[in-house]
């Protein structure tokens, strides 16, 4: 499918000083292109989101959840050729990508309905009759927005629904690999009668994301990116110090303990190892497993392992498709290599049936006995890479899980539910799953700690995140 776009800029479209190509990771070439934002046009969408948030954040809060409503139904009205945009863009198996857009939809939906329950408190005062204190939530102004490239459509309404329904003005950065799908969303949104100045969206380098942070009409950065990016972020903002909000990269931990469901455990390891081939920010990273059932998990993962199919992601037979970057592929090689050399036993993967074929194609990979300082166990791979360390008990299994700086999130899978639950208290995590090999719940807020970023997003958490507090203290006319 080939598609096109402009820069989105105060509502309304225009061309860009630059085009570049959009590659179809399945083919290896282009499936359509993108105009290329400039600072210059950081400069003038912040212009014109600031003369309009006034005037939106004065709307009742039914108003913007209207809105955003209408603009919900229109996405899943086109959630197929959005998600077929999606699929040929980032390489996702079209299912997967038809849950992102609609997952989307939910997201502004719920933002929506949640900014009609972000009330006011009026407090008394601990020492004096005749006071009050008002604390109110108010709209920071004007958010920017920057968006990565595995969830573009999600993770850009995360961003944008929040600081919309909140009462603010968005200036979003898609990434370049992936605009197209993004920008159809965006037109959804304009297309429900969204005010003209309130939406920016600005395919651009790294550049532009820099204007971004550093303008000063912008009261808060939302990022979700790697831990690089995210120092570059902090180092740009400190001249007029942006309120941030940073989802940064991970490296999640998949313990097993010794009285797991073995089975069970390993279909939810392959599942969160290899889903959009690896390019997840909360993918298992390595699996921490019990010597105990260390053989029964890995013949297990195999079997799992070998149901994939890998393939054009337009198949409605594939669940896996190709990684979306060559880098990825390079990284994932590499860590492999490294795993190998220090004595891992690969069991799955890679295959040589896609070394001759267009695209970026790398099947599932499984590697045993990895050591726990191999690069893999301790580099992010955003890759269908799952590494096997085994160990002899919970402490040890704990020690592996908590040795990283990274905190986005974890995943432990056990019998007795109050040994699990004793291990998840320990681990120093912003999201643990217990049983579960997801963390992302719309109800429940989505963030790291340590280097995996501060702040979070969906959730009530993740509306408020989008406003700033103010206090009124007044005295009664007693």
């Amino acid at each position: 499918m080939s598609s096109e776009r402009g820069l989105l800029v105060g509502g309304r479209w225009k061309p860009g000083s630059a085009v570049t190509e959009v590659i179809d990771p399945a083919k290896g070439e282009a499936m359509g292109n993108t105009a290329v934002a400039s600072p210059d046009d950081v400069a003038e969408a912040a212009q014109a989101a600031r003369g309009a948030q006034p005037e939106w954040a004065a709307l009742a809060p039914a108003e913007r959840r209207d809105l955003l409503t209408r603009a919900a139904d229109l996405i899943e009205e086109r959630s197929g050729e959005i998600a077929s945009i999606l699929t040929s863009e980032q390489g996702k198996p079209v299912a997967d990508a038809l849950k992102e857009v609609r997952f989307g939809a939910d997201v502004l939906r719920y933002y929506g309905e949640e900014a009609t329950r972000l009330h006011a408190e009026l407090r008394p005062s601990l020492d004096h009759a005749d006071l009050r204190s008002l604390v109110e939530y108010r709209p920071v102004g004007v958010v920017g927005a920057i968006v990565p490239w595995n969830y573009p459509v999600d993770l850009w309404c995360w961003k944008v629904g929040a600081a919309l329904a909140a009462g603010n003005a968005v200036v979003a950065k898609p990434p370049l690999e992936t605009p197209l799908a993004v920008g159809r969303v965006a037109q959804c949104l304009l297309d429900a009668g969204l005010p003209d100045g309130l939406l920016s969206d600005l395919p651009g380098e790294a550049t532009v994301g820099k204007a971004l942070v550093e303008n000063q009409g912008v009261g808060l950065i939302s990022a979700t990116a790697s831990v690089d990016a995210g120092r570059a972020i902090v180092a740009a903002s400190v001249r007029h110090l942006p309120r941030l909000l940073l989802e940064l990269g991970g490296h999640s931990p998949f313990v097993v303990l010794d009285d797991a469901d073995v089975e069970a455990a390993a279909v939810a390891a392959t599942r969160r190892s290899f889903s959009n081939t690896g390019q997840i920010c909360i993918a298992v990273n390595r699996v921490v497993v019990s010597q105990k059932v260390a053989d029964d998990f890995a013949d297990a993962v195999v079997e799992a392992t070998d149901r994939i199919v890998v393939g054009d992601p337009s198949d409605p037979a594939v669940t896996c498709g190709p990684v979306t970057i060559p880098d990825v592929r390079k990284r994932t090689l590499r860590h492999l290599a490294n795993a190998t050399a220090r004595g891992g036993r690969t069991l799955r993967g890679p295959t040589d049936s896609f070394d001759s074929a267009p695209g970026y194609f790398l099947s599932p990979i499984v590697v045993a006995d990895v050591p726990s300082d191999a690069d893999v166990m301790r580099e992010e791979t955003y890759g269908p890479l799952m590494p096997i360390h085994r160990v002899a008990d919970d402490d040890a299994a704990l020690a592996v899980a908590n040795s990283l700086p990274y905190g986005l999130a974890a995943y432990v899978y056990g019998g007795d539910l109050g040994r699990a639950w004793r291990f998840a208290d320990r681990l120093e995590f912003g999201m643990v799953g217990v049983n579960v090999n997801d963390t992302t719940e719309l109800l429940a807020p989505f963030g790291g700690w340590k280097l995996s970023g501060f702040g979070s997003e969906l959730g009530p958490e993740g509306l408020r995140n989008y406003t700033r507090v103010r206090h009124i203290r007044m005295r009664l006319p007693w």
